[in-house]
């Protein structure tokens, strides 16, 4: 494409509100023409896979404009629009013909064929999705690109093509697998990195906290990981039944099979009355189902379903119930003025598939970083 054609594409922003987490159409102007007049110095994003937009609030909250999005979930992308204006198409990304340029593009290709939660499928279609972020950078020429994916990416034949294909544009790129924990999310969630740039050698976050069990010379100036206490401890143990504070309706017998988890436990503390019996017969497995969480330490990952304990560890640290969809929100890092659209479940889809906002914060700060270490975005 054409440098002349990417410069005539417009886009608006809203500068009300821009501190807090939302964007709004009063008072938008254009983005080539703020950078014109000088008054407004901006850097733009753009979302691909956008979910409901933790990858997006990171960016936001480090100063960056979204100017377009795409989500194919209905509900999530209604998410999106609700906290950062009408600019999120919703729609499969196949049909999306010419993206509009912007600084930076970021996004995670859908991870089920990559997951560990179950076998690598070679053609799983979902694992051509890339292809479409891929054409995207392609097509715009971002001054630099982010990608988070599931670990396994990294050095898949997936993974490994999209650094060579986006290298091949110019592009210095790099991957890596960081622990969101190590960068303020209260939660041990380990993701594929892999960011490109085309203004120089590319930067990852700085780490910002520490394992305290691996503390050393070099890390003990660091704060511990944030636990699971200081992010949800102040939220009534009864969920309240609203604000997404909401519980389930267990059976008695549910009851009374959480009772006998203590912290950081699992299934195997069950007397073997409670257990059902597929896990009676099933004596190997994961460590993390019908786990309790531990009030000092990090959550586990947060996935889509984790409101149901048997899907992971994810029993309250001290009640008896599973998490609320709140209290997953908070580990998440979603502000508690962060407005959901859709039905429970597809709010707990949304919450489990989101980048978690500290961590796409900080990676955030490093792309402000590679672009410029002087410039500053004012707002009026």
């Amino acid at each position: 494409m054409k440098p002349d054609a990417r410069k005539k594409r417009t886009a608006t922003y809203s500068l009300n509100g821009h501190r807090a987490f939302y964007l709004r159409e009063e008072n938008t102007v254009s983005v080539e023409k703020a950078r014109e007049t000088g008054k407004v110095r901006v850097l733009t994003v753009v979302d691909l896979f956008a979910g409901a937009g933790g990858f997006t609030l990171g960016f936001v909250q480090a100063g960056f404009v979204p100017i377009f999005a795409v989500e194919f979930d209905k509900s999530a992308a209604d998410t999106y629009e609700a906290n950062f204006g009408h600019h999120c198409a919703a729609k499969d990304i196949n049909e999306i013909k010419e993206f509009p340029a912007a600084d930076i593009i970021i996004g995670g290709p859908p991870c089920q064929g990559f997951s560990n939660l179950g076998a690598h499928i070679p053609n799983d279609p979902r694992n051509q999705l890339w292809r479409h972020y891929v054409r995207a950078v392609d097509q715009t020429r971002p001054r630099v690109f982010v990608v988070e994916n599931v670990p396994p990416l990294l050095n898949s034949e997936e993974g490994q093509e999209l650094i060579r294909e986006t290298r091949a544009m110019g592009y210095q790129v790099e991957g890596r697998i960081l622990v969101a924990a190590n960068y303020g999310a209260p939660q041990v969630r380990k993701r594929t990195i892999i960011i490109g740039s085309r203004v120089g050698p590319v930067i990852f976050p700085e780490q910002t906290n520490i394992n305290p069990d691996k503390r050393d010379f070099q890390t003990q100036h660091l704060p511990d990981w944030v636990n699971v206490r200081q992010v949800i401890g102040d939220l009534p143990l009864e969920p309240t039944g609203y604000s997404l504070h909401t519980g389930r309706n267990p059976t008695p017998k549910s009851i009374e099979r959480y009772k006998h988890i203590p912290p950081g436990g699992n299934r195997w503390d069950l007397p073997r009355d409670l257990m059902p019996d597929c896990w009676k017969r099933k004596l190997k497995g994961g460590t993390d189902l019908f786990g309790r969480l531990r009030w000092d330490e990090p959550s586990v990952t947060i996935r889509t379903e984790f409101f149901k304990p048997e899907k992971g560890r994810y029993l309250h640290p001290e009640a008896n119930r599973p998490i609320t969809h709140r209290e997953a929100a908070r580990i998440q890092c979603f502000p508690d003025e962060f407005t959901f659209r859709g039905s429970k479940i597809a709010i707990a889809k949304q919450i489990g598939n989101a980048v978690p906002v500290k961590f796409a914060h900080a990676i955030a700060c490093a792309v402000r970083r590679m672009l410029t270490t002087e410039a500053k975005v004012e707002y009026k």
